[in-house]
């Protein structure tokens, strides 16, 4: 169980048809789920401002296991005055959003990024420099100057390690790993029955599956946090992590909260291509940066006639471009051609990718690197506001997980982590001046009921749904979608979805089917989001509607 300083407990043994079950009562001051970069930022800086308060950090899985660890390129942030400015990074970004950012979270996040790099390079993150000293500074698509801090090809495992680091030097954050977030707590679970309208939703906390002791525990938090991250795995080709389904989202969705932009999914150009193997490695978009070039099979330029910006457009430009190739000419891939570069620079700033591609037989200055567009980034999620409040009270969201406004529809190379580090700190400096004004909840949540429920006979009936999900939603609503796809995707998930619900209603909770239950929802509100947006824009591309619509707006689930 999860040992708390302050905390009432009680135990309460609920018996069903296989075996008795074991659930306890705990209460913390801050849940704060997700132990990425946004998670464990904002962790830190309450802590030091409430070293009396008790910060709990929940992950599913590893602590060091999430999105951010595997964030190659590196972090956006203006810091060469004499060649770049904040103009140029917001301009960068307004133009990669396509006409859907808000404007004012562009200027905030651009403006207060460095301050919060700062503070990363302070608690001890690594950036790459040159020999006098200056930062080296790498270039991505859609981006007008070289400004990406960067530590080799491995900058989020870089600043994972360092914000781990100072989160155990830190006695009042405790980190309980291999904890599923269930739901959240909130007046539906006392009976209330609450419509999407409402907007008096409360949040009280969690129940959360300790995958350790398959135990269910009850924790009530004043505030909850999400830092859950994306949901890359609902789609078969993806860079990301096998945690990435969606499980803050989901669960934001199931409270009726809000969620905004999940149409714009953004599939990163150049994933690896090795058949078979998931997750995709992901070859960052700073090789091209450094001059590598997008070619077909038989050596062309791949984007000469997509792009006057060539392989440095927008990653929803060179993605689309590369669909294309691959649909015109029946190919599984298209090719990264690095023979050109400098040898001892690539190895020194991408060492893993070079190692990598050496390890299946591929020697980067002979060979061209087979690459396929692959599930990357969500652009989309839980709508919060410019201090990460979400539509549930006390309830806040940063990070992938989240719909700031910042990115529109299509996320600028490397801007992910700058909102991050900027987000939890607006979300802290709110908490600040609300945490101890907020009691904890008078009502009495129930515990859970696992009351009819049993062991699942066949786990090979909720693998092979999530291999189907997957199979739906890169089918029907990927890097270019029609009316036609998106109908057939959506009464597809309806059927998993009734399947799936009358698993979870019948049988014993999993992590498998937690998963499975959370993607078929995230799988919905994409296709759902993407039925809605009848029109061409960044991300989402549909050959019904191949024009902007005359006003651009999010859509709002």
């Amino acid at each position: 169980m999860v040992k708390l300083k302050q905390k009432t407990q009680k135990s309460i043994t609920i018996n069903n048809s296989n075996h008795a079950k074991y659930y306890f009562y705990n209460m913390t001051d801050v849940l704060v789920i997700g132990s990425g970069i946004a998670g464990l930022s904002f962790a830190l800086k309450t802590a030091a401002q409430f070293p009396d308060k008790k910060i709990l950090i929940l992950t599913k899985a590893n602590e060091d296991e999430s999105n951010t660890k595997y964030a190659q390129g590196g972090i956006a942030v203006v810091t060469d005055f004499e060649k770049d400015n904040f103009e140029k990074h917001i301009s960068d970004t307004l133009i990669a959003g396509d006409g859907l950012c808000n404007q004012d979270i562009v200027d905030i996040v651009i403006r207060e990024g460095r301050l919060r790099v700062d503070e990363l390079i302070s608690w001890g993150t690594n950036f790459d420099k040159e020999a006098e000293g200056d930062y080296k500074l790498g270039r991505e698509g859609g981006h007008s100057e070289h400004r990406v801090l960067h530590y080799k090809d491995i900058t989020g495992w870089e600043i994972e390690r360092a914000l781990l680091a100072k989160v155990h030097e830190t006695p009042n954050i405790e980190i309980s790993q291999h904890h599923f977030v269930i739901d959240l707590l909130t007046q539906h679970h006392l009976g209330r029955i609450i419509t999407r309208v409402t907007s008096d939703i409360q949040c009280y906390g969690a129940y959360v599956l300790n995958l350790k002791t398959h135990q269910i525990e009850k924790l009530e938090s004043k505030i909850v946090v999400l830092a859950t991250g994306g949901f890359g795995q609902v789609y078969r080709a993806t860079t990301n992590p096998s945690i990435a389904t969606g499980d803050g989202i989901a669960m934001v969705y199931r409270a009726k909260g809000r969620v905004a932009n999940l149409e714009f999914v953004q599939f990163h150009p150049t994933a690896l291509y090795e058949p078979g193997v998931s997750p995709n490695f992901l070859i960052t978009e700073a090789v091209r940066g450094d001059g590598a070039i997008l070619r077909t099979k038989d050596g062309s330029d791949l984007m000469a006639n997509y792009d006057k910006r060539g392989s440095l457009a927008p990653r929803d430009i060179v993605a689309r471009a590369i669909d294309n190739e691959m649909k015109k000419s029946g190919d599984d891939h298209m090719y990264l051609d690095c023979r050109h570069m400098d040898r001892d620079n690539f190895i020194h700033h991408f060492p893993n990718i070079y190692e990598k591609c050496k390890s299946i037989g591929i020697d980067v200055f002979k060979d061209m690197i087979p690459v396929v567009p692959a599930a990357h980034y969500a652009c989309g999620g839980i709508n919060v506001d410019e201090y990460g409040r979400t539509s549930i009270k006390n309830l806040y969201a940063c990070g992938e997980c989240s719909n700031t406004g910042l990115h529109g529809a299509n996320r600028l190379a490397s801007n992910s982590l700058l909102e991050a580090v900027v987000f939890s700190h607006r979300i802290f400096l709110d908490v600040r001046d609300r945490l101890d004004s907020i009691q904890f909840p008078e009502q009495k949540f129930p515990e859970w009921n696992a009351d009819g429920t049993s062991d699942p006979k066949e786990m090979v009936i909720i693998t092979q749904s999530i291999k189907e999900l997957k199979d739906i939603m890169s089918s029907y609503v990927g890097i270019v979608r029609n009316n036609g796809r998106l109908k057939r995707a959506q009464e597809r998930l309806y059927l998993l979805f009734k399947e799936t619900e009358e698993l979870y209603e019948t049988t014993t909770i999993s992590p498998q089917l937690l998963e499975l239950r959370n993607m078929i929802t995230i799988g919905y509100l994409i296709t759902r989001s993407a039925m809605l947006r009848k029109e061409s824009r960044g991300l989402h591309y549909t050959t019904d509607y191949p024009e902007h619509a005359s006003v651009a707006e999010q859509t709002m689930l």
